[in-house]
């Protein structure tokens, strides 16, 4: 036993030897273990090291986007280190460790998951969005509303600039899931014009004179027909629309309305010059009980007895002279 008195006090330092010849027992033991876990680190160290470079050139081939290459590259690299500290706890025999880290990760990772729900939906969603490139930087989007062009895309939201001027940005989480209308996507717009003429107006005439103010005074694809199509019997007109393409690879939305404004200058003066009508709305007021009658006719009878009355009031007040 190993004994010591100080100040009177007798102190036995027996059982703290005794742990410390435990613990190095036990180092010398595991010693082999100890340095073939050493090695295993300064390994990966050096692995990761060198395959980082080698994962972000496998990932911009295998993904075209760069936020997405430095993504994947950035996740295989986590991997592979924690591949490396797994390996460690296990050649240091802390199999115990190596699940208790292993369930408190997955806890911890359900709770990060309920608590960042919305945050890690739009995450994924951005991913899948540049992925699949339903759109670009630049083209004339509409979503949700909002009505613009893409100015940035990132993993978390996609900003837009409305045709006003302003700036929106929109989650990714309701991007992946509204509807998408993309206008440059495809590199063709049509233009739908909606006017109506007069019941009097020959019909085939004003299908010819629209058609071909159209050709003469407005610029479209050439190589698509203009087309007018007749659909409904209207109030104090029959309306029809109009169709027509802009050329192949215009889809601006100034482009758009210009034409659009063209396309309609360009009917108003061929009606003019061609005497069609497009008419104003009517209305036709009715006043009699089964229809059709005017108010001439529904009044006349009520006009003709105040006459007759009026007519006796006057005989009755004359007096024959004397």
């Amino acid at each position: 036993m190993l004994l010591f008195e100080i100040f009177g006090l007798t102190f036995d330092f027996q059982p703290l030897f005794d742990e410390l010849n435990l613990w190095w027992a036990s180092l010398l033991k595991h010693l082999p273990n100890i340095l073939l876990a050493l090695l295993v680190g300064v390994f990966g160290f050096l692995a990761t090291k060198f395959l980082k470079r080698y994962f972000h050139k496998l990932s911009s081939r295998l993904v075209g986007d760069e936020t997405i290459a430095r993504l994947l590259s950035a996740t295989m690299t986590i991997a592979l280190v924690i591949f490396f500290i797994l390996l460690i706890l296990s050649v240091l025999e802390l199999s115990g460790a190596v699940q208790t880290l292993l369930a408190s990760a997955g806890v911890v990772g359900l709770a990060l998951g309920l608590a960042f729900q919305d945050p890690i939906l739009n995450f994924f969603s951005g991913i899948l969005l540049t992925v699949r490139k339903l759109f670009r930087v630049g083209d004339l989007i509409e979503i949700d509303g909002y009505f613009g062009r893409v100015v940035e895309i990132t993993l978390r939201h996609t900003s837009l600039e409305t045709l006003q001027g302003q700036d929106v940005m929109i989650p990714n989480k309701i991007v992946a899931q509204m509807p998408l209308t993309n206008y440059n996507k495809l590199g063709r717009r049509r233009v739908d014009l909606s006017c109506g003429v007069s019941y009097g107006d020959d019909l085939a005439k004003v299908k010819e004179v629209t058609i071909a103010a159209i050709r003469e005074h407005v610029v479209h694809d050439e190589a698509r027909d203009v087309e007018l199509f007749f659909n409904e019997f209207g109030d104090s007109s029959i309306n029809y629309t109009l169709r027509f393409w802009l050329p192949p690879g215009v889809s601006a939305q100034g482009e758009f309305l210009k034409a659009q404004s063209n396309a309609i200058m360009a009917i108003v003066s061929a009606y003019n010059a061609n005497d069609i009508m497009i008419p104003f709305p009517i209305r036709t007021l009715d006043f009699g009980i089964k229809g059709g009658e005017k108010l001439s006719t529904v009044l006349r009878p009520a006009f003709s007895a105040k006459e007759e009355k009026t007519s006796s009031e006057k005989g009755g007040t004359e007096h024959a002279p004397a």
